[in-house]
């Protein structure tokens, strides 16, 4: 059952605001962070896929939607949540932790809390890889850190050739201190365009996100010395007055657009038989 809209409360999840819809360029409300918040909470309706060493993922379908919403969770008791959440806020950084990611371009900021950005994403040969244009939003409350994001348009970045245009829905990364240490939650719903292989899903949701989340950790122990000799002081998510020289949206080249697009349907391809290093090396 998809949840509330608009802020309304259905079956005890808080419903996001208009604000989360995709193409809508508005500032998030605290009721967004919260509604977040409950969907990485509440299991109710969920399906468990995989729990292993403190890693755990759960899916759930979503209505009018052929692709399922999933999440994952993990414990890192030897991370402080500060240091996870610079740790994914860092664009510079993430290469060390997530190979698919194959470019990234900072937009423009709305505010010191909400920007722009563009991402263009690796696949798994044989399938085509996908670029999202997307707002992202953050919140710091200090025992709690979010960063969410959705689709959105800008008229400097168009689809371009070589890259299916997909629909992220939602994508938020929620962390929690936990002691020392942090619980990390993630949560997506995307649609990636056309049709994927039944392999693919299930390698995104059993191996791929697993093995991330482990790589992730790892990125978080190794972050402090990383950034010791990479513009320490450099964290506009934590100073805004860094962002100074950054460009600011002009929300008339945020206009919602519909894009010309053919639908490819890759879901009868095989898996490259070489393609095996994205299995969870535990």
């Amino acid at each position: 059952m998809p949840p509330a809209e608009n802020g309304a409360v259905k079956n005890g999840i808080l419903g996001p605001s208009e604000a989360m819809r995709v193409n809508v360029v508005k500032v998030l409300e605290d009721s967004d962070f919260q509604y977040v918040r409950q969907l990485c909470d509440e299991h109710a309706g969920w399906d468990s896929v995989y729990a292993k060493k403190g890693r755990q993922v759960w899916t759930k379908p979503v209505a009018d939607s052929s692709f399922q919403m999933f999440k994952a969770r993990a414990e890192f008791p030897d991370v402080p949540a500060s240091l996870a959440y610079d740790v994914l806020q860092d664009p510079a950084y993430r290469h060390k932790w997530d190979r698919y990611v194959a470019k990234t371009d900072d937009i423009g900021i709305i505010n010191p809390y909400n920007d722009i950005c563009y991402y263009a994403l690796s696949s798994m040969s044989p399938i085509k890889p996908r670029d999202f244009v997307m707002q992202r939003s953050w919140l710091d409350t200090g025992v709690e850190k979010y960063i969410c994001s959705h689709s959105v348009c800008h008229d400097k970045y168009p689809p371009i050739k070589g890259y299916i245009r997909g629909t992220v829905h939602l994508t938020g990364y929620f962390v929690r201190e936990v002691g020392a240490g942090c619980q990390l939650n993630y949560i997506t719903h995307s649609d990636p365009r056309g049709k994927l292989p039944t392999w693919l899903v299930n390698r995104l949701t059993k191996t791929i996100a697993p093995r991330l989340i482990k790589k992730l950790h790892k990125a978080c122990l190794n972050y402090p010395a990383w950034k010791a000799a990479n513009r320490p002081h450099w964290k506009p998510w934590l100073n805004p007055d860094q962002q100074s020289s950054c460009p600011r949206i002009d929300l008339k080249e945020c206009q919602p657009k519909q894009y010309e697009e053919t639908i490819i349907d890759e879901s009868t391809l095989e898996a490259a038989p070489n393609d095996d290093n994205d299995e969870d090396d535990n």
